[in-house]
């Protein structure tokens, strides 16, 4: 099978950035590691965003341990989703389905997600796009930040895992050992609002923003197969989905805003000496 262990996946992960980012700059992907290293030490600003960006992402990976802290005071809203949707993911998984499918679904969602977004920063480092490279960090810092007391407050449990939805799981088809390697990683019942649809689409976003139609191009399709997976391995509710594409705008409007204002703080300090 194709995904072994974390550290495969780690290793694949990496080398689809490198290819994103070779498609969408047509440059050596060092380059972009180099600009990226470069701006961290010259720019104290984006070291900050960064810094708080991967905090962020620590405090997501010990979540479930907080989850585990307050069991006894979290209700499970899952019931009230299948009331709204019904049976759409079994629908939808039926009229799909094929062992092909899962496989590029499970690639998708398990590499691509990360890569795009690892991607997008290197892409934007290596283009010496200030403005979207710090908006790329805030952007994720927002999309964290707001998911993360609905994942904690708001419990939704993976449609699968719903007996009355009647969906299978078919994530199990391309990735059996999923629940032993991957789920450590990803809680159950954290599915309101889908941060595989918020992430992908929020990278979507800036890449159109951003001006560079071949990124834009790859971007957009990543992220429309990404929502198609989610919905086909019997993992998102509809009601997730709407909920991450809602993030994505929010989180992106506010972080483009936000390194705008940051990009012109930095070259601000600069006149300023010079006039004096």
């Amino acid at each position: 099978m194709l995904y072994e262990s974390m550290y495969f996946i780690s290793g694949l992960t990496v080398f689809m950035t490198a290819v994103l980012i070779y498609a969408g700059t047509g440059r050596n992907p060092l380059i972009a590691a180099y600009r990226f290293v470069y701006e961290l030490l010259h720019s104290w600003r984006f070291l900050f965003v960064f810094i708080a960006m991967s905090c962020v992402l620590l405090v997501n990976k010990y979540e479930l341990k907080l989850e585990s802290l307050m069991s006894s005071e979290r209700k499970d809203f899952t019931s009230v989703f299948f009331g709204i949707e019904g049976h759409f993911g079994r629908d939808f998984q039926q009229l799909f389905h094929h062992v092909w499918v899962s496989q590029i679904s499970a690639f998708f969602y398990v590499i691509l997600l990360q890569s795009v977004l690892v991607a997008s920063i290197g892409i934007y480092a290596s283009q010496r796009n200030k403005v979207f490279l710090i908006a790329s960090c805030y952007t994720v810092l927002l999309n964290y930040l707001i998911a993360i007391p609905f994942f904690l407050f708001f419990p939704i449990s993976e449609v699968w895992s719903y007996a009355p939805a009647g969906v299978s799981f078919y994530m199990l088809e391309a990735f059996p050992k999923f629940e032993e390697i991957y789920r450590p990683l990803s809680g159950l019942d954290n599915c309101f609002p889908s941060l595989h649809t918020a992430i992908s689409v929020s990278m979507a976003i800036l890449a159109v923003r951003s001006g560079n139609r071949r990124w834009a191009a790859i971007a957009c399709t990543i992220a429309v197969v990404i929502i198609f997976s989610i919905f086909y391995m019997g993992i998102h509710w509809l009601t997730d989905m709407i909920g991450g594409l809602l993030l994505s705008a929010i989180s992106t409007t506010i972080a483009v805003h936000w390194a705008s204002r940051t990009v012109r703080h930095t070259e601000a300090k600069p006149l300023m000496f010079q006039q004096r």
